[in-house]
């Protein structure tokens, strides 16, 4: 009975001790194999979203500037931009705002939206510049507007 008994007690202090430097070590290559993996595609699902949340901004000023056209009969224009939204210009007659509460919203990448009436289609023009803050770019970086 003696051996059993040591036995027993052998494999619970092998299994007590913990893991072993290799076993660790393996562990984390794995971890960060698939770190470098699942990393990448996270980011671009993360940047994708700041893209589509830009695009409803935009969608959303582009509802409430209608309003203000309904009340004041015109859209701002580009001396007056979004502020008009909030703050009274002198000349808007009919003005029943504030039409956004609080401040104006900055673009996901925290910078404020560029405004212009006339735009370059000949409508007025609602514009992120995206994650580079300059005009042009692709993907992340690319021109978010309205469709007018």
């Amino acid at each position: 009975m003696a051996p059993f008994r040591a036995a027993s007690v052998r494999s619970v202090a092998r299994r007590a001790r913990g893991f072993t430097l290799i076993e660790l070590l393996v562990v984390l290559a794995i971890l960060t194999l698939l770190a470098g993996l699942v990393g990448p595609a996270v980011m671009n699902k993360f940047g994708s979203a700041k893209v589509k949340a830009a695009g409803i901004q935009i969608a959303d000023f582009d509802k409430t500037l209608e309003v203000f056209k309904l009340d004041v009969g015109r859209y701002p224009t580009t001396e007056e931009g979004l502020d008009a939204l909030i703050k009274r210009p002198a000349s808007a007659n009919g003005w029943a705002g504030p039409y956004i509460k609080g401040e104006l919203p900055k673009d996901p990448w925290g910078n404020p939206y560029r405004y212009v009436n006339p735009g370059s289609q000949g409508g007025m023009e609602i514009l992120s510049l995206g994650a580079d803050g300059a005009p042009g770019g692709e993907g992340e970086a690319a021109d978010i507007r309205n469709k007018h």
